[in-house]
């Protein structure tokens, strides 16, 4: 997690960035806060989990990154803003957002009750909306990355949302918006060998070489995990 990796004298590629990671403390959040910190940005953790999130940012800060956790519900369009005008405070900028998207149901499509719908469109569509708004009001020129429903997920539940969020960024640029989308090709493993290609995409688009990309959808396939070892994000909050 520190810049070690990198040629001596070369800095790292992220340097003087500020990227938040919404979901931080857990799945994807973690692998993907960790690749960001290792390539040099301030990685601001954004969960509704303010233990874990401390915890998460402790093991960042020790391998040599700079993290702070920040305890919010993103579901919730004033908690988003909450979290971001705190970034500035500490930060005097946010060059970028990382939104993990990726809710998924725990029952199958014909048992899928209201309440276990409106998580999902709450969790993964509405708050990619209310942050894609909120940074176009206030935030010109930050690029806001999300991480959508993984691949592996077949109930007829996730085409509406990943609809949504490739309707949301493939348009984005008619308000001026870089966005991007990732789909993972399955749940987080927990273990970040083996969901690095995931985090790779991710932090490939937040380089400044690629800053020109927007509207760009990106699936991401990745190796098997050990039976047992995937690891639903939603189980873990």
């Amino acid at each position: 997690m520190t810049a070690a990796a990198f040629p001596p004298g070369v800095p790292p590629v992220l340097a003087g960035q500020v990227i938040a990671v919404t979901g931080a403390c857990q799945g994807y959040g973690r692998t993907i806060s960790a690749a960001l910190a290792r390539a040099g940005a301030s990685v601001v953790l954004v969960g509704d989990n303010s233990e874990t999130l401390a915890a998460a940012a402790s093991v960042l800060e020790a391998g040599g990154g700079t993290a702070v956790p920040i305890q919010a519900d993103v579901s919730v369009p004033l908690d988003w803003l909450s979290a971001q005008n705190r970034v500035l405070e500490i930060f005097g900028a946010l060059h970028g957002i990382v939104h993990l998207a990726d809710r998924r149901a725990h029952t199958n499509f014909t048992m899928l009750s209201e309440g276990e719908w409106m998580d999902l469109f709450n969790n993964n569509v509405k708050s990619s909306v209310a942050i894609a708004q909120i940074v176009r009001r206030r935030l010109g020129g930050t690029w806001l990355t999300l991480v959508g429903p993984h691949l592996d997920e077949r109930g007829l539940q996730v085409h509406p949302q990943r609809g949504a969020l490739r309707g949301l960024v493939e348009h984005g640029h008619d308000e001026d918006l870089r966005l991007n989308l990732v789909l993972p090709g399955r749940a987080s493993s927990g273990d970040e060998s083996l969901d690095r290609p995931l985090a790779d995409a991710v932090l490939a688009l937040a380089t400044p070489a690629l800053l020109h990309l927007r509207g760009t959808v990106l699936e991401v396939p990745l190796p098997a995990a050990p039976r047992g070892r995937v690891v639903d994000p939603a189980l873990l909050l």
